[in-house]
């Protein structure tokens, strides 16, 4: 392969296995230097901040329950559908928000990154108030920590209200707190420890199930975040995390062999810290890191050397992700990795331009992509487990989710207000990357919408 097609090779791979897919003139910039390319979208994603925060919503939240109580009280009852409208309307506006910023966005790298760590954290939109509390887990807790410290990154998402009252830690009470002590006294049912949020943080979210934690280790971080909770706006407590020193559970901790005095708040706050710079954790975020980029088997040495960087810089995000960028294995030109619904649909409306901030009717537009992913079993915060949805192409390659896909492309294709010349999409988003076969079946396509469904279904544009 002469030097003109490699560096076309290497754009290519820049622009669509770590960005979220070629616009049209990506691929022409990232050929002198993708790598450093790479490097410039390590930034934030920026997000609309004009949308509620999670304590409006928890707030908005609170006001609907209060109407609700009133209704049971024998007053006039009001349309449910029609109180929970503004909920729902929330939800759409913050899974539309990321979606359209991902499309139209100059640094999509970011924007993948973000996808991956709110997968790895995941909390599930069921109903409710999660539907709309959910996504403010990405925007404030993620987001403003995705290139820094993995500690940071921990704490602040275990102390945020969605992922607490997701896991149900806002209620946890210890068995030999003060308030589990009044509650026997008056003879009141308690509800007890919560262990769901201490266990996911060792399986999920720090070391993986294999990672050599204990029964115990769960246990007694359970107890050191009992107290963790969620202030709630109708008895006027603030907004936000909130530590109720009445449920923590007394005494030390021994988590991983070692002791942790009582310190109240901040004794979860020093395991996780602890957790985020463990060998175990580093290897398995980095393997989840590098399963999700590279490959479902991602190369031995690949991983070894983001661990490494790991416990050198104590968790430094944006150092391991530069490790992950700059090793000659991330740059394979074979694609090993079937795009989800999520990152088919967004690189179909970069290559297409199909959503853009400047559209008119850009809320509706957005709302119809979002019901898009749902019915390709993609559905924003809708994994339902908190080990969120399955990174591996297996998952994703199935008859009836295909068939979807081909269904949704041909109708996106028809939809097109621009026209666009298929061989042109096809050289300004996978260059040298198309096979010689695709390049002939595109070129004869009969007409120049079916070119481009052909261009978009695709081995080459739908793997990555």
């Amino acid at each position: 392969m002469d030097t003109t097609n490699m560096t076309n090779h290497l754009a290519v791979i820049a622009t669509n296995r770590f960005g979220m897919g070629a616009r049209d003139h990506e691929i022409k910039e990232a050929q002198s230097d993708p790598q450093g390319w790479l490097g410039t979208h390590l930034i934030s994603p920026a997000l609309d901040n004009s949308l509620p925060d999670s304590w409006a919503v928890i707030n908005q939240y609170a006001e609907f329950r209060a109407i609700k109580n009133t209704e049971k009280s024998g007053q006039k009852p009001g349309n449910q559908n029609a109180m929970m409208a503004p909920l729902r309307r929330t939800y759409f506006q913050f899974c539309s928000d990321t979606l359209t910023r991902s499309i139209s966005s100059e640094h999509s790298f970011s924007w993948r990154l973000l996808d991956f760590f709110s997968n790895h954290f995941s909390v599930s939109a069921q109903g409710g108030l999660m539907a709309p509390l959910a996504p403010t887990l990405e925007r404030e807790a993620i987001a403003p920590n995705l290139f820094g410290s993995f500690a940071d990154l921990l704490v602040a998402v275990e102390t945020h209200p969605a992922m607490l009252i997701y896991l149900d830690n806002e209620k946890s009470i210890g068995s030999d707190s003060r308030q589990a002590n009044y509650l026997k006294k008056k003879a009141k049912k308690t509800r007890g420890m919560n262990e769901n949020l201490a266990r996911e943080i060792l399986e999920l979210h720090t070391m993986g199930v294999n990672g050599g934690y204990q029964l115990e280790d769960i246990q007694e971080l359970a107890k050191a975040i009992t107290g963790w909770s969620v202030a709630r706006p109708e008895k006027e407590e603030g907004h936000g995390f909130l530590f109720r020193e009445r449920a923590h559970q007394p005494g030390q901790r021994n988590v991983l062999g070692k002791t942790y005095p009582d310190t109240g708040a901040s004794q979860g706050e020093t395991i996780l810290r602890d957790l985020a710079v463990h060998p175990a954790t580093a290897r398995y975020v980095s393997w989840k890191l590098a399963r999700h980029m590279i490959s479902d088997q991602p190369p031995a040495d690949l991983v070894e050397k983001m661990q490494e960087q790991w416990l050198k810089t104590s968790g430094n995000l944006k150092e391991v992700i530069t490790v992950l960028i700059q090793h000659p294995q991330s740059w394979q030109i074979e694609q090993q990795k079937l795009k989800t619904p999520r990152e088919f649909l967004v690189s179909v409306c970069r290559a297409t331009d199909g959503v853009s901030p400047r559209k008119k009717n850009r809320e509706q537009q957005s709302r119809m992509l979002v019901n898009t992913l749902t019915a390709m079993g993609h559905k924003p915060f809708g994994a339902g487990s908190p080990a969120g949805y399955a990174d591996i192409s297996s998952a994703w390659d199935g008859s009836d989710a295909l068939l979807t896909r081909i269904d949704w492309t041909n109708r996106w294709v028809e939809s097109l207000k621009k026209r666009v010349d298929p061989l042109t999409l096809m050289d300004t988003t996978l260059g040298e990357q198309m096979a010689s076969d695709s390049r002939t079946i595109i070129g004869r396509a009969e007409s120049r919408q079916q070119g481009l469904s052909l261009l978009l279904l695709s081995p080459e544009f739908m793997r990555r």
